[in-house]
């Protein structure tokens, strides 16, 4: 048994804990990068604060998807003046822009010369700034990966900056910092946390660490994803959530996903929609393929893996295979997941996007390997349904 295991350097989880982000961020540096959402929330209690422990600070703001070009310049302004470290507070998209920024700084060229897939590959030399990472969602788990998943408008597709360097030095999840998500976004980000966690948990790469990890995550996204969908003030629930997103980038970071982050960066990149939605609309359906394909040329044990998952949604310890599927489906249809064709796809689009999603590096962690005309059903069941 060969597997390797890294996460951020410095875990902090806990209601209330990021107001030590402060201090945490005097003792890694003088001078911070520090990246918001559109909204500018707690820029002013955060950089008040930065400034009473003597950390400098030039605030960059995303408004959507981190884009190439936004990391280029951001990262640009931020050599020139000579920032020491990186400070990201938000979601997923804000994060790995912050990630992408830290990494910059100490290597040279563009973004697109380390881009997988669309750009030149290179590996990041350099360690990254010290890097510290604040979760305003629960879903992405992107506090605790490797890899910073940036926009490519010119290609049409999101792919991912991967290096153990971009690990976060520090992550500090507030699951009070959730308290006012919206319900829409709760259930997006809530849904690709339970997607991580199961395609963790199939993938060609588990191993017994992001197993346990796993198991954790998913009977805390089963008990309380809806209920935080229902009531966003329910803290335990958004604690659970918070710490199922939390053990879902700790997985996929050690292990790999599968089919459905697979297309879910290319549908991104083509469609502009939320990460969350196009996982959760393509999971149920990725699940059904493969089950049957995993039966059909693929390792019976992994067919027990998703007996194992049904039975810890449903609670029901006799629950069965489709069972497991159901319940996803009625999670979907609780949590208003709609499906692909209001993104904008057609049937006709599925012929053009498979063998993009093929290429995809996610691709390579499901469990069997799909074949085209398995993938073609996926897409077309996912925008009819």
């Amino acid at each position: 048994m060969i597997f390797e295991f890294a996460t951020a350097g410095r875990i902090l989880f806990g209601r209330g804990s990021a107001r030590q982000v402060p201090a945490l961020a005097r003792d890694l540096g003088r001078y911070a990068v520090v990246v918001l959402g559109g909204s500018d929330r707690g820029r002013e209690a955060l950089t008040q604060g930065l400034d009473a422990v003597g950390v400098r600070s030039l605030v960059v703001n995303i408004g959507g998807e981190p884009t190439t070009t936004l990391v280029d310049e951001a990262a640009r302004i931020a050599r020139s003046e000579h920032c020491d470290l990186v400070i990201a507070v938000g979601g997923g998209s804000v994060i790995d822009a912050g990630k992408a920024i830290a990494g910059l700084l100490t290597n040279p060229g563009d973004v697109l010369d380390y881009l997988e897939v669309v750009g030149g590959g290179k590996p990041l030399r350099e360690p990254a700034v010290p890097f510290l990472a604040v979760p305003t969602t629960a879903g992405t788990g992107t506090e605790a990966t490797r890899n910073a998943v940036l926009d490519v408008p010119e290609h049409g597709v999101k792919v991912s900056l991967r290096s153990p360097h971009l690990l976060p030095r520090v992550a500090v999840v507030d699951p009070e910092l959730t308290l006012t998500l919206p319900p829409e976004v709760t259930a997006f980000t809530g849904m690709d946390a339970l997607t991580q966690l199961i395609e963790s948990f199939v993938s060609n790469a588990a191993n017994p660490f992001t197993d346990g990890v796993c198991r954790e995550g998913l009977a805390r996204a089963a008990r309380s994803l809806a209920l935080a969908y229902r009531d966003g003030s329910d803290l335990a629930a958004r604690e659970d959530m918070a710490l199922a997103a939390l053990f879902s980038g700790v997985a996929l970071a050690n292990a790999r996903l599968g089919a459905v982050h697979g297309f879910a960066g290319v549908l991104g990149g083509a469609t502009g929609r939320p990460h969350g939605a196009l996982c959760a609309r393509l999971l149920p359906f990725v699940m059904e393929a493969n089950i049957r394909a995993v039966g059909e040329r693929g390792d019976p044990a992994t067919l027990e893996r998703y007996v194992e998952i049904a039975r810890t949604l449903t609670g029901d310890a006799s629950a069965t295979l489709r069972d497991g599927v159901t319940r996803v489906h009625e999670l979907c249809a609780e949590l208003k997941i709609p499906p692909l064709r209001e993104a904008g796809l057609s049937v006709a689009d599925c012929y053009r996007l498979i063998p993009l999603a093929q290429r995809a590096s996610s691709m390579k962690g499901n469990p069997v390997s799909l074949l085209d005309s398995e993938l073609r059903q996926i897409l077309e069941e996912a925008i009819d349904r």
